[in-house]
């Protein structure tokens, strides 16, 4: 049974004007870019939109514009809770839900310090749920501060209660994606990976979906895998190879890199970040940006996908 949030969404960028403030004729573009790509739905506000970089009224205001701009096409969720504070998060997160979106996206590092064990993480996870009975969450185990993945015992509490409609896993590891997929068997918990590496085992294995930094480039290609690759294995695979090596470029100053893959193919935007400086992606950079861009054309003539 098919659940309610599965297939292949992108981890939004910010698109900001020379000015440094957020462009949202690109964001309208952006939006329509990944609809036009198949995308299932949209992840505004994440880490890639970098969210501890905007201001809280920037955060929610940009979520507004994606809601109205999908226009009940495809989903959209968001999250932006980064506040350190406990009952300022809960503040932020009820700000969120009125936006419009269709789930807010708890941050696993939110709850509890780095040297702090689990039972602050419960105890802090467990009040949000309390104070926000009538908020549809989804949690992504984001990696920056720090990267603090799910216990078993929490992930199937949240399963079998409904605390959770979606995971963003962020484990990179098929030991744990396996363990997981058993943990919430039977409950309407979606698991989306966001490493690209483990993607097609993954789905194998259950998954519902992807949800990662590189669908800013060629979210097609990753949908194309997920509506294909039980139909198709030995192209899916070929496939998989491509993408896990393109997934090299996130370490090539993201999400600078993004950035002017959309300007240069897509969607015009500057390479305004606020958490990279743009020089850092140098000459060989974008010549690698090139190559992956002729290396998708070449896989979309291969699909029959249009460029």
């Amino acid at each position: 049974m098919a659940k309610i949030y599965n297939g292949c969404w992108p981890t939004m960028i910010t698109p900001f004007t020379k000015e440094n403030k957020i462009d949202y004729e690109a964001v309208k573009g952006l939006v329509e870019w990944y609809i036009k790509k198949g995308s299932s739905g949209i992840f505004a506000v994440c880490q890639s939109s970098e969210m501890f970089y905007l201001t809280e009224q920037e955060k929610l205001d940009l979520a507004k514009a994606v809601v109205e701009q999908a226009a009940g096409r495809i989903k959209v969720i968001a999250s932006g809770h980064t506040a350190d504070d406990h009952s300022k998060q809960i503040e932020e997160l009820g700000k969120m839900a009125e936006t419009g979106v269709d789930a807010v996206v708890l941050v696993s590092n939110r709850f509890a310090k780095k040297d702090e064990g689990e039972d602050i993480f419960r105890k802090n996870a467990d009040d949000v749920f309390r104070q926000l009975p009538n908020v549809t969450f989804g949690l992504y185990e984001c990696p920056a501060p720090y990267l603090r993945l799910l216990t078993d015992d929490f992930l199937q509490d949240c399963a079998k209660t409904g605390k959770l409609v979606f995971l963003k896993d962020v484990s990179c590891a098929r030991e744990i994606q396996k363990r997981r997929i058993k943990l919430v068997e039977g409950t309407n918990l979606s698991l989306f990976n966001a490493n690209t590496a483990t993607l097609l085992d993954s789905l194998i294995d259950g998954y519902d979906g992807y949800n990662g930094v590189m669908a800013n480039c060629h979210i097609d290609l990753y949908v194309w895998l997920y509506n294909n690759f039980r139909k198709d294995p030995k192209t899916a695979r070929e496939l998989m190879d491509f993408l896990t090596l393109c997934g090299v470029i996130e370490a090539r100053c993201y999400p600078v890199s993004a950035k002017w893959h959309q300007n240069k193919y897509d969607v015009p935007m500057t390479l305004v970040t606020r958490s990279k400086d743009p020089a850092l992606l140098n000459e060989n950079g974008r010549i690698e940006l090139e190559a992956m861009h002729r290396m998708e054309s070449a896989w979309r003539k291969r699909l029959g996908l249009p460029e």
